[in-house]
């Protein structure tokens, strides 16, 4: 999760570099006055109270911003991030935001600053007067817009330039060069948050081997609940029993035994540069799960991956492992190798499908050797989430 606040002076050209930034990098777009108008119209609590404070000639107060805000957020819990336009405006206002995102166990990453001479912002807006039709861009209008927003901004640049995540961009160059210059500051900043991969596929795509190359790779920490799970039946402990019992009858292992020892797993390497998560979710309540216990954490799906392979291919594969040492408990009969690809199409597939909707998710080609597909594997994480 990165989240990221746009400034610059009127004509500085937020809204542009807002679309793009919004687009690559699934930021929801969170802005103060567009909020509010959404909130007035819908007749909601905090609308009508907007609308008595408005009617009256008074400034909604932050009591009603800030609910109107935390609202926004929690409802969107897919976005990778909020992009705030216009928002702190005021000193008071970032001690808000802090606070807000504090609740969430998150903060602002970094605040990106348009900076624009005065005069050039100036012919900006009364160019775009002149087809806008906007009776706000004339130049006395312009001119106090300008100042207020001088007068207000700049205890806002201060108290986030004193925390370290003030950039200040030329905001006067080309569209593409300051398109450009925000990308690589919003990478950079991405490249220390930690990621979160998820990485899907039918029984004998290749799941275990490549998510173990890649956290190995990308210095991720690996976690699977397979190996969680052979662990328990390794020491042969009450729990490991169970697991097995069903492992030899193809059934799921219940959630209630798979989120503690995931949550533990979590609570251990809270310090590394992120995880690739194998065997969680398979189902969709599984799916909700991740999501509570990377928000617990400030963390949400970075990139979901599906290895691809043909129903041939795949029960090609598990008979021929069974035959081997690495065999799973369900690779034994051919019965049980098509029950289990069942289960995944009946319970993981939707779960696929849902993250599709709500994230996208990256299909690889699973046929070929190893290193082919693991190859393949690595240029789509190093290009969508490193951006490399």
């Amino acid at each position: 999760m990165i989240n990221v606040a746009l400034f610059g002076p009127p004509g500085a050209g937020k809204g542009t570099q807002s679309d793009a930034l919004i687009k690559e990098f699934n930021l929801h777009y969170i802005s103060t006055g567009d909020l509010l108008r959404k909130e007035l119209a819908s007749g909601g609590k905090l609308g009508m109270e907007a609308k008595l404070i408005i009617s009256s000639g008074g400034l909604v107060p932050d009591e009603i911003i800030v609910q109107i805000i935390e609202k926004t957020i929690t409802e969107h819990p897919e976005a990778n991030g909020f992009l705030f336009d216009g928002f702190p405006r005021t000193y008071v206002q970032c001690y808000i935001l802090e606070g807000l995102l504090s609740k969430m166990n998150t903060s602002l990453h970094c605040l990106l600053s348009l900076e624009v001479d005065e005069e050039e912002s100036v012919a900006r807006l009364l160019k775009r007067g002149q087809t806008s039709g906007r009776l706000d861009d004339n130049e006395t209008v312009i001119r106090n817009r300008m100042r207020e927003y001088y007068e207000k901004t700049l205890p806002v640049l201060k108290f986030y330039q004193e925390k370290g995540v003030y950039h200040p961009i030329k905001g006067d160059n080309s569209i593409e060069n300051v398109r450009e210059e925000i990308r690589a500051l919003v990478i950079e900043e991405l490249r220390k948050q930690p990621v979160s991969i998820v990485l899907f596929g039918y029984p004998g795509s290749g799941r275990g081997s490549q998510g173990r190359a890649l956290a190995k790779h990308f210095d991720l920490e690996y976690v699977a609940t397979g190996s969680m799970l052979d662990e328990e039946i390794e020491h042969q402990t009450p729990l490991g029993t169970l697991i097995k019992e069903r492992y030899e009858n193809g059934v799921l292992i219940s959630d209630e035994i798979v989120v503690p020892l995931i949550e533990k797993k979590l609570e251990e390497s809270k310090d590394v540069r992120g995880y690739i998560f194998k065997g969680i979710p398979r189902t969709l309540v599984q799916s909700y799960i991740l999501d509570g216990l990377l928000r617990k954490r400030g963390m949400s799906i970075t990139q979901i991956v599906e290895i691809e392979l043909s129903t041939l291919e795949l029960i090609k594969r598990l008979d021929a492992r069974s035959k081997t040492k690495g065999k799973m408990p369900y690779d034994s009969t051919t019965a049980k190798i098509v029950q289990r690809l069942q289960e995944h199409e009946l319970k993981t597939v939707p779960v696929v499908e849902k993250y599709a909707q709500q994230h996208g998710v990256t299909k690889v080609d699973g046929f070929g050797t190893f290193e082919e597909v693991f190859d393949r594997l690595k240029a789509v994480l190093e290009k969508s989430v490193w951006g490399s």
